[in-house]
């Protein structure tokens, strides 16, 4: 009786399998490509920084909010007196408008505070604003920093103590460095400002691309425990490895996925700057995470584990046993053959045989007949 399993349960017992330690060049490649493109729109394009990075001024004032309002607002301040502001709208809830501005004198800022009140219909003295200075933003970008140092180093210390192993230490940081670069490439060429919060999503998305390492990893521990014993090298032992978690990473990235691209989508048709900061970062760190996790990390390690002396050994063994085997297999044909013409001869031997006791029979019967007579 034959039983039917499931597409995880084949991957998981290698029936189905991608080889994705094979194919590494080709996924290196497009890496890299990728990476090339994020660097250069980063150097080209530049991330567009927020006003708590860059300094300036925050104006807001109370006002009907609609979903034509963000625009409409945008629009006429293009037409301010005072020029080249470098605006950016957002709504506060339904009662309020936020409008961020480049750094302004005192005259500019009476004459911004007057035109905002003018077209919101109230009082210059019920438009709030706040000058912000670009040292704020400085002390954002070096904790930012120091927490993402203190990040990685603690990162690689713990994945080596567990698993014993400072390759998989390595090849997990390069990871994470190559999905941090892909958000901000894209964030770049997007356009979307980068605020506190695309901050807070980055940090937050270094622990989803480490989960997801860190299960690849301890399959493949689980793996080449043994593998000595095994008829396995370590590169294909890592890459059943990924077979058998495909499925799960998979599920878990896009169960992950849905709330933030809700997330996503309500703060870009809500015209909430943080929120849609929040989950574009979330959104691409996720999948790049997911992405690194399976095409980056474990070849990487891979590549650098088989320069090990222990593993050419072991890869010398099993082709050696590789060529035993298939001697044998070319010998055994023709003992085959040879057993088949001493079969055949000794058949022939009983023919005859049988034949010369005939013979000797029938001359008894010829002689028993002469005494008779």
């Amino acid at each position: 009786m034959s039983t039917k399993h499931g597409l995880a349960h084949r991957f998981y017992t290698g029936q189905i399998s991608y080889d994705f330690v094979g194919h590494k060049k080709f996924w290196y490649a497009f890496s890299a490509v990728v990476l090339a493109a994020c660097f250069l729109a980063v150097g080209f394009k530049g991330l567009a920084l927020g006003i708590d990075f860059r300094g300036g001024t925050d104006f807001q004032v109370a006002m009907p909010v609609t979903e034509t309002t963000v625009d409409e607002v945008r629009a006429k301040v293009a037409d301010f007196e005072v020029k080249d502001l470098g605006a950016q709208v957002f709504s506060l809830g339904e009662s309020a408008v936020r409008i961020q501005t480049r750094s302004l004198d005192p005259e500019e800022t009476v004459s911004v505070r007057a035109a905002i009140a003018k077209l919101a219909d109230v009082k210059p003295d019920d438009v709030t604003y706040t000058a912000i200075g670009a040292s704020w933003g400085e002390q954002i970008s070096r904790q930012a920093l120091i927490a993402l140092g203190v990040f990685i180093a603690l990162v690689m210390v713990l994945i080596g103590f567990w698993f014993r192993n400072w390759k998989m230490s390595l090849a997990a940081v390069i990871a994470l460095a190559h999905d941090l670069v892909v958000t901000i490439g894209i964030y770049a060429l997007s356009g979307f400002t980068v605020t506190p919060a695309t901050v807070i999503g980055v940090l937050t998305i270094l622990g989803y691309s480490l989960y997801d390492t860190v299960v690849v990893f301890d399959r493949v521990s689980e793996n080449t425990r043994n593998l000595k014993e095994s008829r396995k090298t370590y590169g294909e032992a890592a890459n059943l490895a990924i077979n058998q978690v495909l499925i799960r990473s998979l599920n878990t990235t896009l169960i992950g996925i849905l709330p933030v691209t809700a997330l996503l989508i309500g703060g870009a048709m809500l015209h909430s700057g943080p929120l849609a900061d929040l989950g574009l970062a979330l959104f691409i760190g996720m999948i790049a995470g997911a992405y690194s996790s399976i095409f980056i990390a474990t070849p990487l390690l891979v590549q650098m584990k088989e320069k090990e002396p222990a593993q050419v050994a072991h890869r010398a063994s099993l082709a050696r046993k590789a060529e035993r085997a298939a001697a044998k297999a070319e010998r055994k044909p023709s003992g085959e053959n040879t057993g088949d013409d001493e079969e055949d001869a000794s058949g022939s031997e009983a023919v005859v045989s049988s034949g010369m006791r005939k013979q000797r029979s029938n001359l008894s019967r010829e002689q028993r007949k002469r005494q008779r007579r």
